[in-house]
């Protein structure tokens, strides 16, 4: 982990990627509803909010180890969300 400014990006990147998905899901599927996919995209939201409140967390005994832990539940989550994308249709 290089440092927190680069998670706080990969954290904006991958949900902000997430969120397009969906985005260019509903614009390519016009004819569905859009209730899951808007469902999706406030997940991702609460998931951003939920992960950046963890990264901006002072009070951390092992700062690397609380770092990586964020990492992996991000790759976690975002993955998750992707599957749920992937699963509209």
């Amino acid at each position: 982990m290089a440092n927190v400014r680069d998670l706080k990006k990969d954290i904006n990147y991958v949900l902000g990627d997430i969120i397009e998905a969906v985005y260019v899901w509903e614009y390519t599927n016009t004819d569905k509803d859009t209730k899951k996919s808007e469902a999706i995209i406030d997940e991702a939201i609460a998931v951003f909010d939920e992960l950046i409140a963890k990264v901006n967390t002072k009070s951390v005994d092992n700062a690397k180890a609380h770092f990586k832990a964020i990492n992996t539940e991000l790759e976690t989550k975002g993955r998750a969300l992707i599957e749920k994308i992937n699963k509209l249709g």
